[in-house]
């Protein structure tokens, strides 16, 4: 199969992972050898991925607070949205705006952006992700058919927080956004990284991979190649500090049965602490896109 990215035709396998989270399947990994994007082999399609989300354990839909993991997500998610923000308007130079969130879970950003005054469209695929969303934030987000019935050049920024990587139609939906984009747009897109430390540490149990529903395994190189095939250019990428704390820790779960918080922090610690001096060894990266 060629590569998602480049379209190359050598590529290797890596190792096998299994997915902790739902299903304990195995899947292979396969890295790219011309633009080392790692992706996930015999990964369900569009029409049969669903049931792979359809879990409690799964972080990002849900706003549970049961247990340390979920607490220190949803802790530090809300933390993170001033951050977000404050990142959005020192790029855009706006204060206010038209946004669009791709991959907008249960919808808890889009209400944030909106009461702080952006003009804000979420399109979240799953529906019961929807109904969270309409029931405890009272936000109608759209349905993944509706990305084809917006106007053209309407968005000053356009979001995908830890969506990309779960995307099946990669290049048609990058078109699509670039084609929504003003002129002047941004695009501001979150993966995990695994060229990071905690990455390297805790190998196919490093729980940013987490497959089948993660079809892609960024590295920076593979990301800018992304992006240059599509007429976009990276012209920042910023760390996701945090990412690297509960990653480790989740990760130390999945490799000892249990969370090992002396491992999982000191792992976070190490990962965080190098990516001051090295963003591109961040456990999760931002990237800020223009075309």
């Amino acid at each position: 199969m060629p590569c998602p990215v480049c379209r190359a035709q050598n590529w290797k396998l890596v190792f096998e992972v299994k997915d902790f989270s739902i299903t304990q399947q195995l899947f292979s990994l396969a890295e790219c050898e011309n633009c080392s994007l790692r992706f996930t082999v015999g990964a369900p399609d569009k029409e049969s991925i669903g049931p792979y989300y359809k879990s409690e354990k799964y972080i990002s839909h849900t706003n549970s607070n049961k247990g340390v993991i979920n607490q220190l997500y949803q802790w530090v998610r809300k933390y993170m949205f001033s951050k977000k923000r404050k990142l959005i308007e020192d790029i855009t130079g706006k204060k206010v705006g038209a946004l669009l969130d791709y991959g907008s879970g249960t919808g808890a950003f889009v209400r944030h952006m909106n009461q702080a005054g952006w003009i804000t469209t979420g399109i979240e695929p799953d529906a019961d992700a929807r109904q969270v969303a309409a029931v405890q934030f009272e936000i109608n987000l759209l349905d993944l058919g509706a990305l084809q019935n917006l106007q053209p050049a309407q968005f000053d920024v356009i979001t995908l927080w830890h969506v990309l990587e779960h995307i099946h139609d990669l290049q048609l939906t990058l078109q699509k956004l670039k084609e929504l984009l003003k002129p002047e747009g941004v695009l501001i897109i979150a993966v995990p990284n695994y060229t990071s430390l905690d990455a390297y540490h805790y190998g196919p149990y490093w729980a940013a991979y987490d497959v089948p529903r993660h079809l892609y395994h960024f590295s920076p190189f593979s990301m800018e190649q992304l992006m240059k095939n599509n007429g976009l250019r990276v012209i920042a990428k910023k760390p996701l500090w945090f990412d690297s704390f509960y990653v480790s820790l989740l990760s130390t779960r999945y490799q000892f049965g249990k969370i090992n918080y002396v491992d999982g922090f000191w792992q976070g610690l190490r990962s965080a602490r190098t990516t001051m001096s090295e963003v591109d060894r961040s456990s999760s990266l931002i990237y800020v896109v223009t075309q």
